[in-house]
């Protein structure tokens, strides 16, 4: 009986947690966020500080870094959305025919399923069948993106404010940390070990930009080669969207789909898509395993699981940070896990 109550404790508490992490996304994502790119850029922090610098200078080094890369990324993107948008009635005009064949069937189809119906319920389905069609989706308008220009910008003034602290107090953050996860005695045993998991989140995150760097240039190359307008900047999208396994490629492969219609006729308007996804299972099935793999073996069912609770959390934010933070927690999880260990040696990587 008493088991059963500790097991309703424990649900009642995770289900509690999983609500404030959802209702709290404005404010717990940045901040989450910010988190894991104040350990993308410890490395950099610690070496300015190895030269001498006061932490300030650091912290603001990363923060600085951190919000020109966001600014050339907008600035990036910019001119992208505006050529799918310029191109939309070419791929509308080019994809009618498909469309509406495929209307044509699903019309058919309903057309067979209401004469099955009334023959056995004559009366039972007259309700209006255009109901549902006479809906429309509204477009967001400039008076929805002024009305959530504040919210987008307390998110930012948040990320880069726990950034900027985190860099330059996360000493003192693992002290206090340590001092509580931790047994009489064993305080600097547990800080080494949480900075051990931020240097294995830094390694990760520098091997997989590594990796996404070189995929964004083949990407451009090859999308160069077959004629795609703006290929370098495909190219640099190709490279952010890797960053969310599984779901970011699949993503892209819809973008370029949109692409080659709008761009090529015929069979060749699938070749920008079949390119990249040729490109992306030679990395996925090669590159990655060989090096990432080789330093920290993660079960795929296991950063599967946690993108996809990223993502139902935080949406895109919640991908970016999913696996970070899975390697953070299995790295600290090990470290953790041997409390006695006093003086041993740190174990293997996760």
């Amino acid at each position: 009986m008493a088991r059963l109550a500790q097991l309703s404790v424990i649900l009642l508490g995770a289900i509690g947690a999983l609500a404030t992490l959802k209702l709290g996304e404005e404010l717990l994502a940045p901040l989450t966020l910010a988190l894991v790119a104040g350990a993308v850029l410890s490395p950099l922090s610690d070496a300015w500080e190895r030269r001498g610098s006061a932490p300030l200078w650091g912290a603001l080094f990363g923060l600085i870094l951190t919000l020109a890369v966001v600014a050339c990324l907008v600035l990036t993107f910019q001119p992208i959305v505006a050529r799918l948008v310029e191109q939309a009635p070419k791929v509308w005009s080019d994809m009618r025919q498909v469309v509406d064949g495929i209307r044509g069937l699903f019309r058919q189809l309903s057309e067979v399923s209401n004469e099955l119906a009334d023959a056995v319920a004559p009366k039972a389905n007259a309700a209006p069948a255009d109901a549902s069609a006479e809906a429309g989706v509204g477009m967001p308008t400039v008076t929805d993106a002024l009305l959530a220009a504040p919210a987008v910008l307390s998110q930012i003034i948040v990320f880069a404010g726990s950034l900027f602290f985190f860099l330059l107090t996360k000493r003192e953050i693992y002290g206090w940390v340590s001092l509580r996860l931790s047994r009489r005695g064993e305080r600097a045993l547990v800080t080494e070990r949480l900075r051990r998991a931020e240097r294995k989140v830094a390694r990760y995150f520098s091997t997989i930009t590594l990796i996404n760097a070189c995929l964004g240039i083949v990407t451009a190359l090859a999308l160069q080669l077959l004629g795609t307008p703006d290929a370098m900047i495909w190219g640099v999208v190709a490279f952010l969207f890797n960053f969310v396994v599984y779901l970011g490629p699949a993503v892209f492969v819809v973008i370029l789909l949109f692409v080659g219609v709008a761009e090529f006729d015929g069979a060749k308007s699938l070749a920008p898509a079949a390119a990249f996804l040729f490109l992306n299972a030679l990395e996925g099935q090669f590159v990655t395993p060989a090096l990432v793999g080789r330093h920290m073996a993660i079960n795929p069912l296991l950063v599967f699981l946690s993108l996809v609770f990223g993502i139902w959390l935080w949406g895109a934010i919640g991908g970016i940070v999913a696996i970070p933070l899975l390697v953070w927690i299995l790295v600290l999880n090990d470290a953790l896990s041997e409390p006695e260990a006093r003086g041993q040696t740190e174990p293997n990587s996760a």
